[in-house]
């Protein structure tokens, strides 16, 4: 995700002479410096004196890294945390309190510049500061800001998640396709562009999902049958509950790696 956003700022017209990684791993940090022409360091110590700090770190190492920062050399740094279910207090209090917060919850199509992020501000972030971290996640894509930070639960289990969800949808329909005779060439072509397309009008159409879902349901048709059985196995419920438990885990990894 870091390399997403980094190549979604570039691309976006940024400086690669803004732009600082901290990096342990060398290796790593070459193919950065070889990727994107920027600057990279082995001391996480030394992104402290950028105005916005975005912590792109497996949720499990961020109480660590936090931890382990100068704090003294923080500054008014903006810090910008991707870490999924670690909450704001929890990411105040390992570096030191004080501290003006952004939580974003990304989603993989990030990599894309396709990505959706849900943003939440602490009460230190000033205005200006929330106009920054809006231009990074622009980035790579859409961002909504949402005004209770429990409501990045939600986020996760929607749009972190979702990209999953649509890829076992996709997974299905080819699976099915095969089994009615076409190739599995053909039907992966074949469920990729209808994603694709569905996506698009969705997207680009002025009417909501449901309506588009008429439009295409001839009365006694192919489509109609196929819907009809998807609703009779409870499909609607099926996702409801599917939503329900990405949100209850990333409450549970939240109050798990939040803890003391």
């Amino acid at each position: 995700m870091a390399a997403s956003l980094i190549g979604g700022l570039l691309n976006a017209g940024y400086s690669s002479s803004d732009i600082l990684v901290a990096e342990p791993d060398k290796s790593r940090c070459q193919s950065l410096e070889q990727q994107f022409a920027i600057s990279t360091s082995s001391d996480n110590n030394a992104v402290l004196q950028c105005a916005v700090v975005v912590l792109a770190v497996k949720p499990q190492l961020l109480k660590q890294v936090c931890q382990q920062l100068d704090h003294n050399r923080a500054g008014a740094s903006l810090f910008i945390s991707i870490a999924a279910g670690i909450t704001s207090p929890d990411i105040n209090r390992w570096l030191g309190g004080e501290r003006a917060i952004v939580r974003c919850m990304p989603n993989t199509p990030a990599l894309l510049q396709c990505g959706a992020s849900g943003l939440f501000a602490n009460a230190r972030v000033s205005d200006s500061q929330k106009q920054q971290a809006e231009k990074i996640l622009q980035a790579v894509g859409i961002v909504i800001w949402v005004q209770q930070e429990d409501q990045l639960n939600a986020v996760t289990a929607v749009s972190g998640s979702g990209p999953a969800y649509f890829f076992l949808m996709m997974e299905a329909m080819q699976q099915a396709g095969e089994k009615l005779g076409l190739t599995p060439e053909i039907a992966r072509q074949l469920v990729i562009q209808t994603a694709l397309g569905a996506a698009r009008m969705a997207a680009e159409s002025e009417s909501d999902p449901a309506t588009l879902r008429q439009q295409v349901t001839s009365k006694g048709g192919t489509t109609e049958q196929a819907v009809l059985s998807f609703q009779n196995a409870g499909f609607t419920q099926i996702v409801a509950d599917a939503l329900a438990a990405a949100n209850q885990r990333s409450i549970s990894l939240a109050e798990e790696l939040g803890a003391e």
